[in-house]
């Protein structure tokens, strides 16, 4: 390939790009592409357009922002443990990959490791994180792989609630919704332990040709005599590490306070935290002033200062391993499981009113435009103010004190708020991505079962909070690419070309236009969300243009903030509950020259990827498990109302039958194609509807429904509702579906439940 020009005065063409990238070793992004051909930053909105040509005529695959040829790995792949070859090493196949477009899977040779633990080495049936590279070909094989994480192991046990038999034996209800209604048998003499209610682990056998599979209870894992027990089940069954190892506690017990040797006291400053009324530990404050500068009129200095967990969980150690190991604390209804001991995370590092803590602490100058024009990091000594609630915060601003805000309104809360204010109005410019979802939260009672349900009204004291958190987390990443010192980021990718176009046709069955050409920004979806708020359309748009995004994770390249607008973002505000967050104080330690306990010189960008991998996996767990365990509470609290009529919405649909979010409770329950009405049902994609084929009866996504709870399995957190609201009468789908009718797709007749309930409420 030719030498790319220094100053081009047109685009490379399709044919020079694909030959770049073939000449580079690793996967290529628009930045180095266009580096390489010397393009101005007018020209890349250009160039994303041209490489998303190249993307539609499958001559470039991407991957987080990189590009490379179709058939080609990335350098970090999921990959599933398929076989092994003559001379024990492993091979495995990527989990991701399309066979139809460029045939057989690719094979990843995985060498194993001879003096491995057997808990530390992957087999064969496993599932594994891999870092991947290109080797001469030997045996149809040409890529080599080290495995960075086993991600998941074949499912010998299985999980459920045993119910004794009163004759000996007992069955085992699954804890998966994929297994609701099929039990497994215990035969007498196979129950260890386990008293009913037990949440056991079950080793699976074959068991008889006829009747149930049968099984032995292998380990007890605890009661599940109340919803206070709910969350082991998720814990158990995404094996999440929720004891503490003993050379952690040992290691945390021993810690002892910080001193002010090698940090600024700042202990006069009246920094103050705000958090939710029920939080346990407290890492991060706050403070604000007008900045006094003659060249700032209107502007402000704020202080973010965030609990110093660097101090105490140095790298190695065994806080350290174990930290890594849990990634993220993880938060249920009735409890946690921190990434820390209590030691550290309530005590030693919780931001308490009127007590000494260490703190890192970052310094930001904004405008009246409310846009940062520099900032300093620094490591100090600290003493909380005051400890306030959201609600608290917000009632103070409004006029009503108590005695812990009362003295603080003119000096420390109304130049939080008048910063703020300015804040906004540099978001008003950004345009982050505005969506609205009610998130719900489950209050439980004393005895640990659910009192109700509630969605916490989102105060500017929540948003204040949290402007100031991406301020500071902007200011981290900027500091840490400043220095070259690496770093984790926080990455969120646009939309995929697929997401895009199902959310296209979704949007045009509602007459609502998205555009096709241009690079999407957030802003295009802040229109669409404008055009339907306040409408009986805002949720469903919400949830729909919120599944069409990509998700966050972490990762030691750069490729923007999507949602948030931003190009360059980091996680610093949170190291008591995510590991990422400890990275980047670290790193910021090391490029400030603020103490010998920063990140060590030899982590480098390929380590800090594999951490990135590995924590972003630990994050997706937790949000799964913490689902579940909602759903599962939910489940409990609505089980004794079967045969209660609700209100709710169409939340989701696929050829089975259409699922329903409740307006009280937010629970999902599903409503099987087969029980609605006395016709055959088909799903509709494109139209996200649920469309009879002999009337047109149709139920929409987003379509307000009335349902009877017919089934509630708590365990598995499983509901399922009847309908009892008839759909739209949709004419020109109607006619639609009668051109449609070929012979043999006949409607299947079903008992008329719509009419039947009529006449019920009649009588």
């Amino acid at each position: 390939m030719k030498k790319p020009p220094k100053n081009p005065s047109s685009l490379p063409s399709k044919a020079d790009i694909l030959a770049f990238i073939a000449t580079q070793s690793g996967n290529v992004g628009t930045r180095e592409i266009a580096r390489a051909f010397g393009l101005k930053n007018a020209m890349r909105a250009e160039l994303k357009r041209l490489l998303r040509e190249l993307g539609d005529e499958g001559a470039v695959e991407k991957k987080r922002k990189k590009l490379h040829h179709p058939g080609t790995l990335p350098s970090t792949v999921l990959a599933d443990v398929t076989a092994r070859d003559r001379d024990g090493d492993l091979i495995a196949t990527p989990d991701e990959w399309d066979e139809v477009a460029h045939g057989p899977a690719p094979k990843i040779r995985i060498h194993v490791p001879r003096k491995a633990r057997p808990s530390e080495t992957a087999g064969l049936g496993d599932r594994v994180l891999v870092h991947v590279e290109e080797i001469e070909e030997e045996d149809g094989i040409r890529h080599a792989g080290r495995v960075i994480k086993i991600i998941d192991r074949p499912k010998h046990r299985v999980l459920g609630v045993f119910r004794k038999n009163a004759t000996g034996g007992g069955r085992i209800e699954s804890v998966d919704k994929k297994m609701l209604g099929k039990e497994l048998a215990i035969p007498a003499g196979a129950t260890g332990d386990a008293e009913d209610g037990d949440l056991v682990a079950v080793e699976t056998s074959s068991g008889p040709r006829l009747g149930l599979p049968t099984g032995r209870i292998v380990e007890r894992l605890g009661s599940l005599s109340s919803e206070k027990a709910i969350s082991l089940i998720a814990i158990h069954a995404h094996q999440i590490p929720d004891v503490f190892r003993r050379d952690t506690v040992i290691e945390a017990d021993a810690a002892r306070p910080a001193t002010l040797s090698g940090r600024e006291d700042w202990r006069k400053l009246p920094l103050i935290t705000i958090d939710p009324p029920d939080a346990k530990d407290h890492d991060d404050a706050v403070h604000a002033k007008p900045d006094e500068s003659g060249n700032n009129a209107g502007g402000f200095i704020l202080t973010v200062a965030i609990a110093d967990v660097a101090h105490y969980v140095t790298p190695g150690s065994a806080l350290d391993r174990e930290a890594l190991v849990r990634g993220n604390s993880v938060y249920f209804p009735d409890r946690v499981v921190p990434m820390l001991p209590e030691r550290i995370s309530n005590d030693l590092c919780s931001l308490r009113p009127r007590e000494d803590r260490a703190a890192l602490a970052v310094r930001m100058v904004i405008g009246a435009d409310g846009r940062k024009r520099s900032h300093t990091f620094h490591r100090i000594m600290m003493r909380s103010a005051a400890k306030l609630s959201y609600e608290q915060t917000q009632l103070a601003i409004g006029g009503r004190t108590d005695e812990d805000t009362a003295d603080l309104i003119k000096p420390v809360l109304e130049p939080l708020y008048s910063a703020y204010e300015a804040l906004t109005r540099a978001r008003a410019e950004r345009q982050p991505l505005d969506l609205d979802i009610p998130e719900r939260k489950i209050l439980l009672k004393h005895d640990g079962t659910v009192d109700r349900v509630i969605v916490p009204e989102r105060l500017e004291a929540n948003r204040l909070i949290e402007e100031f958190m991406i301020l500071a987390n902007v200011a981290a990443a900027e500091t840490l690419e400043k220095a070259r010192v690496p770093l984790i980021y926080r990455v969120h990718d646009e939309p995929s070309i697929e997401k895009l176009n199902s959310l296209r046709e979704f949007l045009a069955s509602l007459q609502i236009p998205l555009a096709k050409a241009g690079a999407l920004r957030p802003e295009a979806f802040n229109r669409i969300l404008g055009s339907v708020k306040g409408g009986e359309r805002e949720q469903l748009v919400n949830e729909v243009v919120l599944r069409s995004q990509a998700q966050a994770e972490y990762a030691a390249e750069n490729y923007g903030h999507f949602g948030l607008n931003l190009r360059r973002y980091a996680h610093f505000t949170s190291p008591i509950r995510r590991y990422a967050d400890l990275i980047v104080h670290r790193g910021l330690i090391r490029a400030l020259k603020l103490g010998a306990d920063g990140l060590p010189e030899t982590a480098d960008v390929k380590e800090l990827a594999e951490i990135g991998a590995e924590i972003s996996a630990t994050e997706r767990r937790a949000m799964v498990a913490e689902r579940e365990t909602k759903d599962r509470l939910i489940a409990h609290f609505l089980a004794d109302r079967i045969g209660a009529s609700f209100e709710g919405r169409v939340s989701g649909m696929v050829g089975a039958g259409l699922f329903v979010k409740l307006n009280e409770t937010g629970a999902d329950g599903f409503v099987p194609a087969r029980t609605i009405g006395d016709e055959y049902f088909r799903y509709d994609e494109a139209a996200r509807a649920m469309i009879g084929g002999r009337t047109g009866m149709t139920y929409r996504l987003g379509d307000a429904v009335t349902v009877k709870l017919v089934e509630a399995a708590p365990v598995a957190g499983a509901l399922r509702f009847e309908l009892l609201s008839e759909g739209r009468m949709d004419g020109p789908r109607r006619r639609q579906q009668h051109q449609q009718r070929r012979p043999g797709n006949i409607d299947h007749k079903k008992p008329n439940r719509h009419r039947r309930h009529k006449q019920r409420k009649a009588r």
